[in-house]
């Protein structure tokens, strides 16, 4: 098996850059996609008037998941940024198997005390994102290879959604067996997906040249990166923690946004509200690989947060004023969310350490971020459940994408100035 995966690589990296490209793209894109299958489809099912200590079942259920899954975040710091590359494939399926596990342990234990059994589906999936990835930074086409895997979280969310909510409506499955049985169908796609994934080659001397060499990085090294910085990362930390927020409550909750947009006894409208957005963010980000120039790229992908929190205060300001639909309000809010949220972890922190050549590796940043931004989902999912309880979905999202839009936009200009005055400061050479 080793000699035939290098024979693979080998293979591949004599291949044109297109072909590469494309290659890598799909097989990071299905494993990714696949993921999904065992994470996102119980967000479907609504659980009506099921409360346990006060607050709803589904968002017991959310914020044990979410939980689970940012305790993985602090965990993939440390183990993703000191990650080796040997085994990358077997992690995957291994932290996987364990989600699908929780989810069969959730069917057959009686509720409310399934909801332990979210907590360890979603503490092996945070690794994912982070194993996933490392087979793709690093590269001069990271852009359009990050572009293509982060689409995944538009695609994929809505598709299995679609299956779930299939599952639900033509073969009367229950919402506590359709999470499981989703999974289950997408073992064989999980399997391929990966062993194609685990045929990359690693990056070419070309690749190192333009983007730094990734490697392991100590919790010195770690501490010694915040620190120095701090004035950039703090404010980009705070956008994508509300970016996040907006993500979780839009892609969690979507079954009743839709319902009470008159929508929600369609399946497919999981899928084809998310079809638009998808292209839209894949062709802008994955665009971005044609600016060579490091500084300016990292000024530009600044530039794609704040247009897309932009378009987020436009397209509900319209929608309050009913001058828009509420599916074209979802759908552009959708893009604002995602150009925002796929800019970070495709273009912005591949950049950061292009730009100001640091030695080490994007898992750190996106850990670091990620923990802290799932924190903030499950602390606006409580804030909705105990202080707005009577307020809608709709209109919690509406008011909330206002708020965090605006000072988001904000901290994107006390960004762009931070990082100006580091780029200064530094000795680096531009690409």
């Amino acid at each position: 098996m080793p000699n035939l995966k290098k024979r693979v690589q080998d293979e591949l990296a004599k291949q044109p850059q297109w072909l590469f490209v494309i290659y890598a793209s799909l097989a990071a894109f299905f494993t990714y996609s696949c993921m999904y299958a065992f994470r996102k489809t119980f967000t479907v099912a609504t659980f009506d008037e099921q409360f346990f200590l006060g607050i709803h079942y589904k968002i017991w259920l959310i914020s044990s998941q979410l939980i689970g899954y940012t305790l993985s975040k602090f965990i993939g710091i440390k183990l993703i940024s000191e990650l080796k590359p040997q085994n990358r494939s077997i992690y995957i399926l291994f932290v996987i198997g364990i989600a699908q596990l929780a989810l069969l342990l959730f069917a057959i234990t009686p509720s409310p005390w399934n909801i332990v059994w979210m907590f360890f589906n979603g503490l092996p999936l945070g690794i994912v994102w982070g194993l996933v990835f490392s087979y793709l930074e690093g590269r001069k086409t990271t852009e359009i290879l990050g572009a293509a895997v982060s689409v995944s979280f538009i695609f994929a969310s809505g598709f299995v959604k679609s299956v779930g909510k299939y599952l639900l409506l033509n073969f009367h499955i229950s919402e506590y067996w359709m999470p499981f049985t989703t999974g289950a169908i997408f073992i064989i796609p999980l399997v391929i997906s990966v062993w194609l994934l685990n045929m990359v080659p690693n990056p070419s001397e070309e690749d190192i040249e333009q983007r730094t060499i990734r490697l392991p990085m100590s919790k010195k090294e770690r501490i010694g990166f915040l620190t120095k910085f701090r004035y950039i990362l703090i404010p980009l930390t705070v956008i994508f923690v509300f970016l996040t927020v907006l993500r979780d409550i839009r892609d969690n909750f979507a079954a009743e946004i839709w319902t009470e947009l008159g929508m929600g006894s369609i399946p497919e409208i999981f899928t084809t509200s998310e079809i638009p957005v998808g292209i839209g963010v894949l062709i802008i980000i994955a665009s971005m690989a044609f600016l060579k120039n490091n500084l300016k790229a990292l000024n530009t992908s600044v530039g794609l947060v704040a247009f897309g929190l932009i378009v987020n205060m436009l397209s509900t300001i319209l929608f309050n004023m009913q001058l828009i639909s509420g599916v074209m309000w979802i759908i552009a809010a959708g893009f604002g969310v995602y150009l925002g949220y796929i800019a970070y972890h495709a273009l912005l922190f591949e950049r950061f350490i292009a730009t100001f050549k640091q030695v080490g590796n994007i898992g750190f940043l996106f850990y670091f971020s990620d923990a802290i931004g799932y924190l903030g989902s499950v602390s606006s999912f409580m804030m909705k459940n105990f202080f707005s309880p009577n307020v809608s979905w709709v209109s919690f999202f509406a008011t909330l994408t206002l708020i965090l839009s605006f000072i988001g936009l904000v901290l994107c200009s006390f960004t762009y100035v931070a990082i100006k005055k580091k780029a200064k400061t530094n000795i680096y050479e531009y690409q």
